[in-house]
């Protein structure tokens, strides 16, 4: 009898498989159409804004006094939290990945709904504009026929 290669923990607790799985297919890449990747850059400079944003409250809560520290880095990790998502989603853009765009379009609809209430209501068009802007052009870019056929051929069955 040939000796065996040590088995796994996890074969020793769980047992085996019957045999060995198949291996995956290889997934045809297709390459982003140009408005795609163009949505994935502005949502990369959107996530960057929002890093650079997490960066500066982090110093606003190490330098001043905050009524609740735990409340204040909470708000630093949500912050951050959203920065590296939006950077997930826009790599996930860039390599058409199916689940990249609904949580890009949900997070330019409550952005966009932010920046309006910062602009108008608010009082501060300086911050609020562009980020309107910055969201007009990503719905347009995720709207046009390219990128959403680049969607639409990347579907299994079709």
């Amino acid at each position: 009898m040939p000796p065996q290669p040590p088995r796994r923990r996890s074969d020793r607790l769980l047992g085996a498989a019957a045999r060995p799985s198949a291996p995956r297919p290889e997934r045809p890449r297709t390459e982003a159409p140009r408005t795609l990747r163009w949505a994935a850059i502005v949502v990369g400079v959107e996530a960057a804004a929002l890093a650079v944003g997490a960066l500066l409250l982090l110093y606003l809560v190490v330098t001043s006094t905050a009524d609740s520290v735990a409340a204040a880095v909470g708000e630093v990790v949500f912050v951050a939290a959203g920065a590296a998502g939006l950077a997930a989603c826009a790599v996930g853009l860039w390599r058409v990945a199916a689940w990249a765009r609904g949580p890009v379009v949900v997070l330019q609809l409550l952005l966009a709904a932010l920046a309006y209430t910062t602009a108008f209501q608010a009082g501060q068009p300086a911050i609020g504009l562009p980020v309107l802007v910055l969201v007009a052009v990503e719905l347009y870019l995720l709207a046009t026929p390219e990128s959403r056929l680049s969607y639409v051929e990347r579907t299994p069955g079709r």
